[in-house]
């Protein structure tokens, strides 16, 4: 089916993964009209409309190769990440000593260490849900608009007490996006999509976790890996302690930890800075003010590092991110103006990023 008829004019853009067509619409047509409305059920696409200055305009994308996916090594990945984050998940709960030599003792790889090994799904499975819903998150937006991205791949880390097993997911754009309103739904998809499993699952394990002292000041989250420490507080997480536990420091269970992480892991992420989503939503909010926005916050990450020595950390991996420049790259359509409707959008992610913001993130190691 031709959408010509129906057009004033319009502009085709060939790229390596699909065609973009952005066509002003007969003003004839631009409410749609029927017969508009029953061409574009039939075209091998997706459209979205925006309303330009010069009127009613129509952006078609018809796809143009399939890619071939290496899930072999996505399997692979997940599987290695699935191993170290339970295994870390059992370290957490006690099941497994912090010392971990048998790990790299095959012959004590007996019964009783993959019994204590299977402990560790409390904090692995809630966890890779969380990553995997973010990641699903921005892979489900990029393929409804069909733009080619890779699916999620899974960073096995160190296990416990060192790491958590993982450091993180991703997935991968392999071509450029139309314009601003593709970032935004993209970049903050993944955020809030992770955000609404983190948070009841940090909800239902920090109810299952234990109270260990109501003394005044005694109020922080603790975690045990032979020491003690105490984990960093964000407003969401301080306002679901004030209905779960009323005072006293708390022992996180296996799972609250997860969702913590999925907390921290969120605020990073919504860091409007770089290649993060936080920096995606930036650009999509405001092109010409991104990258000093991203410079004033780099300034920021610094300053907090004498606070936690964990964004010194960060501020290096934004550089490598970045690879030492704070502009972000430009979409295709770079002028075509955000609709309307994508405002709450922008005000969803930033009241999510002041929700999940945590100060100090790091654990404090206490003694014990």
């Amino acid at each position: 089916m031709s959408l010509t008829p129906f057009l004033v004019a319009w502009r085709t853009t060939p790229l390596h993964d699909r065609e973009v067509v952005d066509a002003l619409v007969d003003p004839a047509h631009a409410e749609p009209s029927a017969a508009l409305a029953g061409a574009l059920r039939e075209w091998p696409g997706t459209y979205y409309w925006s309303s330009e200055a010069d009127g009613r305009h129509l952006v078609v994308t018809r796809p143009s190769i399939k890619p071939r996916e290496r899930w072999v090594m996505h399997a692979l990945a997940l599987a290695a990440t699935l191993f170290l984050t339970t295994l870390s998940g059992a370290v957490i709960s006690g099941a497994l000593s912090p010392d971990l030599s048998a790990l790299y003792n095959p012959a004590a790889w007996d019964l009783a260490f993959f019994r204590g090994w299977a402990t560790g799904f409390s904090f692995s499975l809630p966890l890779l849900a969380i990553l995997l819903c973010h990641e699903m998150g921005h892979y489900l937006t990029a393929r409804h608009y069909q733009v080619n991205v890779s699916p999620p791949f899974f960073i096995p880390g160190p296990p416990a007490p060192i790491g958590i097993g993982t450091l993180g997911a991703f997935i991968r754009l392999r071509s450029i996006l139309n314009d601003r309103r593709q970032l935004l739904d993209i970049g903050a998809a993944g955020p809030i999509a992770g955000f609404v499993v983190a948070l009841p699952v940090f909800w239902i394990g920090l109810a299952h976790s234990q109270v260990v002292g109501a003394e005044p000041g005694g109020t922080g989250m603790q975690i045990s890996l032979g020491w003690g420490m105490v984990l960093g507080d964000s407003a969401v997480t301080l306002l679901v302690r004030y209905f779960t536990h009323t005072g006293g420091a708390v022992v996180l269970s296996p799972m609250a930890l997860a969702g913590w992480f999925g907390m921290y892991v969120t605020m990073l992420n919504l860091l409007p800075i770089a290649q993060l989503d936080g920096g995606h939503i930036l650009y999509a909010a405001s092109p010409r003010a991104q990258r000093h926005v991203a410079r004033f916050f780099f300034v920021v990450i610094l300053l907090l590092g004498y606070l936690s020595k964990s964004w010194f950390l960060w501020a290096f991996v934004v550089l490598i991110l970045s690879r030492g420049q704070f502009r972000h790259p430009p979409v295709l359509d770079n002028y075509r103006p955000l609709p309307r409707s994508r405002v709450w959008l922008l005000w969803a992610s930033f009241i999510l990023f002041a929700l999940t913001f945590m100060p100090i993130p790091e654990a404090l190691i206490t003694s014990g």
